[in-house]
């Protein structure tokens, strides 16, 4: 079975809306582009956008898990971001100038008994991924599925927070592949090493209410790990239903 992506997301503001796009031009050494590129530190944050910071700095889905259900669309030649959630009225914003008509937005989603956030940051070169190395996280839909039959019944994809999807390649064969480079279209990714998962997955990216168990399914294969870590090692476009092949 010839193995292709299947699905392609981006996060503008780290843990505050997802983003699905038919094709994202790569470049070597670089995370996606506007992928996590602005975060929304909190209270006891030492983020200032000046250099990557980790995401404990951040107000994430991990601890808040109605962020889970926002979506975003982002108009990247003026840099204006649209919000969407199913208890809000959309917000259009440009991250850079409207931070506080942000904040003033999300009020409420962040639990009282956490940190709570208080301005938005820009990486000043890069993404705000969760590793230092900057990288993209590839996903398997046969993996998804082993986990969908495990738990018994059906998870939205958009619930892991992905980059690229593939499908083709059989169950937890991902895992199998760190250490080597794949093509995906016109790009080369390197791949790095396992993503060990958080509570932030057991948020439905619907609702953004915690309603699966996902954290003690993964434990039933003997791992926390979904997705891989890569890092983009030659430039190029990669777009929904381009080969994958492992080189």
């Amino acid at each position: 079975m010839t193995v292709r992506v299947t699905g392609i997301f981006r996060h503008p503001i780290k843990s505050h809306g997802r983003e699905a796009l038919a094709s994202v031009a790569l470049l070597a050494g670089q995370t996606m582009p506007y992928d996590r590129l602005w975060a929304v530190a909190h209270e006891v944050s030492e983020a200032d956008g000046s250099a990557w910071a980790a995401c404990r700095n951040f107000t994430r889905v991990a601890g808040s898990p109605a962020l889970a259900a926002i979506s975003a669309e982002l108009d990247e030649a003026s840099e204006t971001l649209t919000l969407h959630h199913p208890a809000r009225a959309d917000l259009t914003v440009r991250p850079d100038e409207d931070g506080a008509r942000l904040l003033a937005w999300l009020d409420g989603f962040t639990p009282q008994n956490r940190p709570q956030p208080v301005r938005l940051v820009r990486g000043a070169s890069r993404g705000f991924t969760d590793s230092e190395r900057g990288h993209l996280t590839l996903c398997n839909r046969a993996s998804h599925r082993a986990v969908e039959e495990k738990i018994g019944h059906p998870l939205a994809i958009e619930r892991w927070r992905g980059n690229l999807w593939i499908d083709g390649a059989p169950a937890w064969a991902e895992n199998d592949w760190i250490g080597r480079e794949v093509r995906l279209g016109g790009a080369v990714l390197k791949l790095l090493a396992r993503t060990t998962r958080c509570l932030a997955i057991h948020a439905n990216p619907e609702t953004g209410e915690r309603d699966a168990q996902i954290l003690p399914t993964l434990d039933s294969f003997g791992h926390r790990d979904f997705s891989v870590k890569a890092e983009v090692v030659e430039s190029g476009t990669v777009a929904l239903d381009d080969t994958v092949e492992l080189l």
